[in-house]
């Protein structure tokens, strides 16, 4: 269903009005279970973009390397009309009126809700002191920015990843595939230093560099010269080198600016209880830009993944139809880069004692993390069979003995 004219006034809400702002994942997964439930139609959905929403993970990998290689959406047009969900695109939310119960979009329509839903996702993170709007500088973070990666992609021969991240790392493979000479600088002492073990992450730099792509840990990146609009050169470790396309994959920002012009509580994120409601129990926050209590240690925690959105609208759906359950689903993460296959369950704890069960070749294996006895965390490398045997688990909050897990010829489960 689109946008009339007629629709665009202002009525008063209806006390099961809901307005979504966010056409990411979160979003689109609220929608369906809005839908499932019988409580979509009526149901407002803001999109910031001129697309339907659609899935984000292939725009590094699949949809970056194949010109033909179309949007996946999560649902097409008519899947929206025949639920009652009306959805905004190309008008962007740009202020919320919490007395009266407002929100009002760039267009100037205002939409009334009794609940609101604030979907807003994250924005890829900029380089300091790198001017916006340089022809050979690109992020990805939509399907607008990967359309035109893939275009720099076909024109340039050299590739700077600047980030050892998964989005650097997926788009520094995809590139690869394509026969650019790709080089990857990290800051930090390894990669992924914030998301996986040094096991995992020494086996994914050892990955890169055995596919030709040029990887370097512990390096300052500055010392940027622009020539025109275009960015000439960089330097490393004060050395400077000619670039080609230079790639930001330096992670993500959440997008909390319209919560916090409306007076809400924002920390790295929106900030939300265990039901997903802010500190206006009329508006709940889901997705990356939610920043949640984890059920296990209570801490405070904002992230980015598709199971994590998926879940917790989910959980703001059992908050809007009032039967409320606190949000305790067990965190997934995956990448894919190239023939490497990354997956997680659970939170890494900060110490732990790690356990390594080898799989069907040298490229596939799991590492197992306990705290005491308990299972807290599995990363799975080419390992999928594991990976889902480690959900069940952690998601039954079961436990498999290290000596048992650790054996690559028995399955990973509860003995019984």
């Amino acid at each position: 269903m689109t946008e009339t004219e007629e629709q665009r006034e202002v009525t008063q809400p209806a006390d099961d009005s809901i307005v979504i702002v966010g056409g990411g994942h979160a979003g689109a997964q609220l929608c369906n279970a809005l839908a499932a439930a019988g409580r979509a139609r009526g149901v407002r959905l803001v999109c910031e973009e001129p697309e339907l929403p659609y899935q984000r993970p292939p725009l590094s990998k699949g949809f970056l390397k194949d010109g033909a290689e179309p949007l996946q959406r999560h649902r097409v047009e008519a899947w929206f009309a025949e639920a009652g969900i009306v959805v905004h695109r190309t008008d962007p939310a740009v202020a919320i009126d919490r007395k009266q119960r407002l929100v009002r979009l760039r267009s100037g329509t205002e939409l009334p809700y009794a609940t609101l839903v604030l979907a807003t996702g994250a924005r890829a993170r900029r380089l300091l002191h790198l001017p916006d709007g340089l022809l050979n500088v690109a992020a990805v973070r939509s399907a607008a920015d990967a359309a035109r990666m893939r275009e720099l992609l076909r024109a340039c021969q050299r590739v700077t990843v600047v980030g050892g991240g998964f989005i650097g790392l997926e788009i520094a493979a995809t590139a690869r595939t394509l026969g650019k000479a790709v080089q990857i600088l990290e800051s930090a002492p390894r990669l992924l230093a914030r998301s996986v073990s040094p096991d995992v992450a020494d086996h994914v730099l050892r990955t890169h560099r055995g596919h030709g792509i040029d990887v370097r840990v512990g390096v300052t990146v500055d010392g940027f010269e622009v020539a025109g609009e275009r960015l000439k050169s960089l330097a490393v470790d004060g050395v400077a080198q000619d670039v080609d396309l230079m790639v930001q994959g330096i992670g993500a920002i959440p997008e909390h600016e319209l919560a916090t012009n409306a007076g809400l509580t924002c920390d790295n994120g929106i900030v939300v209880d265990e039901h997903m409601r802010t500190s206006d129990p009329s508006i709940l926050a889901i997705g990356d830009c939610a920043n949640f209590p984890e059920a296990s240690s209570g801490r405070r925690l904002r992230l980015e993944s598709v199971q994590n959105a998926h879940d917790q609208a989910r959980a703001a759906l059992a908050t809007i139809i009032g039967k409320p359950q606190a949000y305790a689903a067990v965190p997934s993460f995956w990448s894919e880069q190239g023939d490497l296959r990354l997956q997680m369950v659970g939170m890494m704890p900060a110490e732990s004692a790690r356990h390594r069960r080898h799989g069907a070749t040298p490229q596939s294996f799991s590492v197992l993390h306990y705290v005491g006895e308990r299972l807290a965390c599995v990363e799975s490398v080419n390992a999928p069979m594991d990976h889902m045997a480690a959900r069940r688990l952690l998601e039954t909050r079961r436990t498999v003995p290290p000596e048992l897990a650790c054996d690559s010829a028995v399955p990973l489960k509860q003995r019984v």
